[in-house]
């Protein structure tokens, strides 16, 4: 069988070997759930920045800019971090350039991995699905919150190696302990999540649809896959 681990934070991730390794890279509060909402709303592509500056630049390239720093949009971004602004289709045909708290953070640090995807609720079994197909050890990037473990993504990580358990095998403590820890939380996810800290911050913010929509399953087939800075959907 494959392996399957998991980093709890881009602080650790230099503890990782990449090479060869399929990295899934989650932010599910809200990054990469509202990544997948704007490739599955007609975004054409996304490229991702760890630094604001640099993202900023690319208004001028006539890109859609999309900046968050601690749960709210940066002054002079058309857009911030919410995947529901994406639905409908609002913004179908353009392309986005984006840079967030930890999850683009995180996708800027897995560079060196096989191939980098990115993992949220609303496409997971079309994710397990694809990285069943390329038979390769996984990799879960969990982006925490500025460098700390935090509940939301470890328990997507969770989920994704009991989705995989039939190819992959947890080959680290976090992997057992997460898969664990879903098989037991699953089933009321969003009751349980609404404790994390994270949680309770976007709350203070109003964007409870926001976290709705992040704990929603398999909304979505696509698969979302970064090559280079730039994260497309593919055929899966």
């Amino acid at each position: 069988m494959n392996q399957l681990e998991v980093c709890f934070s881009p602080e650790l991730i230099h503890l990782h070997e990449l090479e060869g390794k399929i990295v899934v890279v989650v932010d599910i509060f809200r990054a990469t759930s509202t990544m997948v909402a704007a490739l599955a709303n007609g975004i054409e592509e996304i490229e991702t920045f760890a630094d604001l500056e640099t993202c900023r630049t690319m208004k001028q390239k006539g890109y859609l800019i999309a900046g968050e720093r601690n749960g709210q949009t940066v002054e002079g971004f058309d857009l911030g971090n919410s995947p529901v602004a994406l639905l409908d289709n609002s913004f179908s045909g353009q392309k986005l350039a984006m840079t967030t708290t930890n999850g683009t953070l995180a996708i800027s640090k897995s560079e060196g991995a096989s191939e980098i995807l990115i993992g949220a609720f609303p496409n997971l079994s079309a994710t397990v699905k694809y990285i069943q197909s390329q038979k390769k050890d996984v990799l879960i990037h969990c982006a925490g919150w500025k460098g700390r473990f935090n509940l939301e993504d470890s328990l997507y990580a969770g989920a994704l190696a009991k989705a995989l358990e039939s190819t992959h095998e947890s080959s680290d403590d976090g992997a057992m302990a997460m898969k664990s820890l879903f098989e037991k939380e699953g089933h009321q996810l969003k009751k349980y999540l609404s404790q994390a800290s994270h949680a309770k911050r976007l709350q203070n913010h109003g964007i409870e649809k926001d976290i709705d929509f992040c704990l929603t399953f398999d909304l979505y087939e696509l698969v979302g896959k970064v090559e280079g800075q730039v994260l497309r959907a593919i055929d899966n």
